[in-house]
């Protein structure tokens, strides 16, 4: 493990720290111009020579490093074992579901390692590292979770290049190499896992029990559009739960295929829905020139998307989006609004919710709302890692 660095905050962000805020950021660090190398643990005082901590230099889109321990104790191999077993423990129940098999193993900051995370798909892991400071801790990481779980081998995902994107290389790290796709179980629904194909590996598991409120509350007899589809997922548990028709749209060719894949597994005939590739944008507009409508409409986009005639941003774009999806669902159909971007609250979500449909002239009643489940755990202290926001919106017959 590489020797300690004394890091000084600055007292207005020291108490923060005290307080329990995990992120270190940039301003708040006094002799920045010191830190050198990545993966450097830091001990941490303030502009007295208080001791706040210990944790780690490592940029990446948040900030510049994580506080991982309020202790003076050593971060070595013991300190990640005690935390990787704390988390395995929590997950317990998802480990005795049998009707579900993929989930967070390790959740950043949630579960005390800030920086990376830690999925379980079937037996087989995935980490995805989010800086070249947190991948410097691999190996005692590693030896962590061999020494406190059983699995049939692990594979990573880098998400630390000079632009924040993923870097793709050979992705497996040790054990067997898994024979793609792995087949896993959500609440009795399979999906098709990929860890070597790219950023993305298949399904988003943080939508787990919003696809089960929809399969099991609100599908039934429906007609679905599940827009910036992506694999299909919402429209597989659309289907299962009753919806005679699903339309899936997306703008990726590959969707089509993967959304195959996803109806063919569940031994759904995918020739009774609706797979387009499209720009969602131009798919409203479609709709609305043909006069369709949806007894339910979905809308989980990306944060940030581009084709060739749009730029779309959550921030900018989402009360947009919503007046569009309102256009097209049918009065007393339901909207499933979500977003997993962390850059606003739910309270301001609601906000997008009530100006478009003031703006369309429309009424509605919020029936449902989710955050996070509970293997994405998060902190009080710091609510930006509690990000998905979805409300389930009933649309008022005017």
């Amino acid at each position: 493990m590489m020797e300690e660095q004394k890091v000084t905050i600055k007292s207005k962000y020291a108490n923060r720290l005290d307080g329990g805020y995990p992120l270190l950021l940039k301003e708040a660090i006094v002799n920045i111009h010191e830190l050198k190398e990545e993966g450097t643990v830091l001990k941490l005082v303030d502009e007295k020579g208080r001791f706040l901590g210990k944790g780690y230099y490592g940029i990446q889109n948040k900030g510049y490093g994580w506080v991982l321990t309020r202790k003076d104790e050593p971060v070595d191999f013991s300190f990640f074992e005690r935390k990787i077993k704390s988390a395995i423990q929590a997950r317990q129940s998802f480990f005795d579901d049998p009707n579900t098999n993929a989930f967070r193993l390790v959740n950043g900051e949630g579960d005390g390692i800030g920086g990376v995370t830690i999925d379980y798909f079937n037996g087989y892991l995935l980490i995805n590292w989010y800086s070249e400071g947190i991948f410097r801790f691999k190996e005692p990481i590693l030896e962590a979770l061999k020494n406190s779980l059983e699995f049939k081998g692990i594979y990573e995902k880098k998400r630390f290049d000079q632009k924040g994107q993923y870097i793709d290389d050979d992705d497996f790290v040790l054990g067997e190499r898994a024979q793609f796709p792995i087949v896993v179980q959500e609440n009795g629904v399979h999906f098709a896992i990929y860890l070597n194909d790219g950023a993305m590996v298949g399904v988003f598991l943080d939508q787990r029990e919003v696809r089960k409120s929809i399969r099991d509350q609100f599908a039934a007899g429906k007609t679905v559009l599940n827009t910036f589809s992506y694999t299909g997922a919402f429209s597989v548990f659309a289907a299962l739960g009753g919806a005679p028709k699903t339309t899936s749209v997306d703008l990726a060719n590959r969707s089509h295929s993967k959304t195959i894949e996803q109806f063919s597994l569940n031994e759904i005939d995918y020739e009774a829905h609706e797979i387009r590739v499209m720009d969602v944008f131009n798919y409203f507009k479609y709709a609305v020139r043909k006069n369709i409508k949806f007894d339910m409409v979905i809308l989980d986009p990306p944060s940030f998307a581009r084709s060739k005639k749009h730029r779309f941003s959550v921030a900018k774009g989402y009360k947009d989006l919503l007046k569009e999806a309102i256009a097209i669902t049918e009065d007393d159909g339901i909207i499933v609004a979500s977003t997993n971007y962390a850059g606003f609250n739910m309270k301001k979500f609601k906000s997008f919710v009530e100006k478009a449909f003031k703006e369309m002239n429309g009424t509605y009643k919020i029936i449902q709302e989710h955050s996070l489940p509970d293997d994405f755990k998060t902190i009080p202290e710091f609510p930006e890692g509690d990000y998905l926001k979805v409300l389930f919106i009933k649309k008022i017959k005017g």
